[in-house]
């Protein structure tokens, strides 16, 4: 599995450098394309980075106007990650290139395999999780 991700994060990387963006930013873009308004420790876990990457990557994209940090509506002891329509342009740039290399990847699987896979990769993920999220 990690010969496969590695190999899909260089293929993204080539273009995500072009644009100046870390496969971290990547994630998170993807994560809140998705989800938006997740906390920094829920916007980690499904981007599976350390929190205090995301932490770091959340600054530096805030700093770039991609995302905004905003309290919580009812606890305000608590930060939300909303994605600007900048963050939202740029993820949609790269999401063509996101999707060539997840259908090569999958070129000549058919349909009943995708499936087997994505239910054995979840049945994995639950046997394995941490977060209830």
């Amino acid at each position: 599995m990690n010969r496969i991700m590695g190999r899909y994060n260089a293929t993204i990387g080539e273009g995500l450098r072009e644009r100046g963006v870390t496969t971290a930013q990547l994630r998170a873009l993807a994560v809140l394309a998705v989800a938006d308004g997740l906390t920094l420790n829920e916007l980690a876990v499904y981007s599976v980075l350390e929190q205090s990457t995301m932490s770091r990557t959340i600054d530096a994209m805030e700093a770039q106007g991609l995302v905004r940090r905003m309290q919580h509506k009812t606890d305000s002891r608590v930060r939300q990650v909303f994605l600007l329509p900048e963050g939202r342009e740029l993820f949609e740039a790269v999401w063509p290139e996101m999707w060539r290399a997840f259908s090569t990847m999958f070129t000549g699987v058919s349909d009943t395999e995708y499936a087997t896979f994505v239910s054995v990769l979840n049945r994995m993920l639950h046997n394995i999780r941490k977060h209830d999220f």
